[in-house]
């Protein structure tokens, strides 16, 4: 991934004041100020050419600007909520000439603000943080599944891995998995941050508790490539596919339980029988698989650290965050420490326990959303990992599937889109393994 740093933008609906007068409503004005998170970037690296992107959530109006001695000035808005994002991309030369750190690719700062509700004139601090430098990155993820009668369901799910680089990579001892936290809007028993994520730092037994939601993410489950250094290697602009169940989902098939599963629209699945590794349940010690978590002997399995259910069934609703990460050691990763959800009352001794994984550690990761507004949850994932959000138009069973965008090609090789903003770098199409969103 990309170092990045991006700033909201502002989508606003501009309306008369005389039209907000007559209907009781004042609108208000908003300044934006603007500075890298970093203090010694400040005056060095220019403000002048960042994007900021403002939405009003309630009209979907959006507007960009470009701040002015880092400010911009939001002048007669409506109240209500808005997403505010901000974006500036720095070439890699511009950067190392005034910083002197070199770079392999050009650098991107991101800032967010979700949902926030303005409803007085006042002031917003945004912070353009960089992004994590990476190798592969997210490139699809099919979480949506197809029709619940006339598709797969969501047993034709899979998360595909690309890699964004000019040199062949190895997919050995990558790890994924999905975060642990909010998941609905209604109020739980448990401890909440201002930003209405869980609050970590309450969690019991929790070590170090003043960095537990800044320095960390808890991981829901937890899944790693096998291999023994050089076995899987990906080449330049080459993708792995990892399925939930490694099948030719067009087709009728055979369950673990002995009946035979039909499909009825072809057309609105996918065939996995191809896939580079599938999640497998079966061999779980007292685990009872679904019926159709078939393991197909052609296709490698991941080794699995942490998991929850009965198969590995992703949030067709789209309330998840998703992570890879690389690690030289391998008993660092085992050893992570876990801890229960923050809850108000003692957790029990057997409830359930999420893997603490330090940021730094994260290679890419991607974050998640209901294609509803009002549906939609805190993010899991700080800015400097994701500063937006994706999300499927159709919603969940809609055989839509969120795909990164091709930046550029060169020599044939694709150089997909990393900004660090899933908004900005995701598009939605037909879910396509291995394949291109344009």
């Amino acid at each position: 991934m990309k170092t990045r740093y991006l700033i909201p933008f502002l989508l606003l609906p501009f309306i008369s004041c005389k039209k907000d007068n007559t209907n009781g409503v004042q609108p208000l004005d908003i300044k934006l100020n603007l500075k890298y998170a970093s203090a010694e970037l400040n005056g060095k690296l220019d403000l002048g050419k960042v994007v900021v992107k403002v939405t009003n959530l309630s009209t979907k109006n959006s507007m960009t600007y470009s701040p002015t001695q880092g400010v911009v000035n939001l002048v007669s808005i409506m109240p209500g909520e808005y997403d505010i994002d901000a974006s500036i991309t720095i070439p890699k030369e511009q950067y190392f000439n005034a910083t002197g750190q070199a770079t392999f690719e050009d650098v991107t700062f991101n800032a967010s603000v979700k949902k926030v509700n303005l409803t007085s004139s006042s002031s917003l601090d945004l912070e353009l943080i960089a992004g994590l430098l990476g190798n592969f990155v997210i490139k699809q993820i099919y979480y949506a599944g197809s029709d619940n009668k006339e598709g797969a369901i969501y047993r034709d799910q899979f998360f595909e891995v690309y890699n964004n680089t000019d040199r062949v990579l190895y997919a050995d001892s990558l790890y994924f998995g999905r975060l642990w936290g909010r998941q609905r809007t209604t109020i739980d028993p448990v401890y909440y941050q201002a930003n209405g994520q869980l609050d970590w730092s309450k969690s019991l037994g929790m070590i170090g508790a003043e960095a537990a939601n800044t320095d960390y993410v808890y991981l829901r489950d937890l899944f790693m490539i096998p291999g023994n250094g050089k076995s899987y290697p990906v080449e330049p602009g080459k993708s792995i596919v990892i399925a939930q169940n490694a099948l030719n989902h067009k087709v009728p098939f055979v369950g673990n339980n002995g009946k035979e599963v039909t499909i009825k629209k072809p057309e609105l699945t996918v065939d996995l029988s191809n896939a580079s590794f599938e999640v497998y349940y079966g061999d779980i010690p007292g685990n009872k698989p679904f019926a159709s978590d078939i393991d197909n002997p052609k296709v490698p399995n991941v080794q699995i650290l942490d998991y929850v259910g009965n198969d590995w069934i992703l949030d067709n609703l789209g309330r998840d965050a998703y992570v890879i990460f690389k690690h030289a050691d391998r008993a660092a990763v085992a050893n992570l420490p876990s801890y229960p959800e923050p809850s108000i009352n003692p957790p029990s001794s057997t409830a359930k326990k999420y893997r603490q994984l330090p940021i730094n550690w994260i290679m890419d990761a991607v974050d998640v959303q209901p294609n509803t507004t009002d549906a939609r949850i805190p993010k899991k994932l700080p800015p400097a990992l994701d500063a937006g959000f994706t999300f499927v138009t159709l919603g969940g069973y809609s055989s839509q599937s969120v795909m990164r965008k091709t930046d550029k090609t060169t020599n044939g090789v694709r150089k997909l889109k990393d900004t660090n903003n899933s908004t900005v770098d995701f598009v939605v199409i037909k879910a396509n393994p291995f394949g291109f969103a344009d």
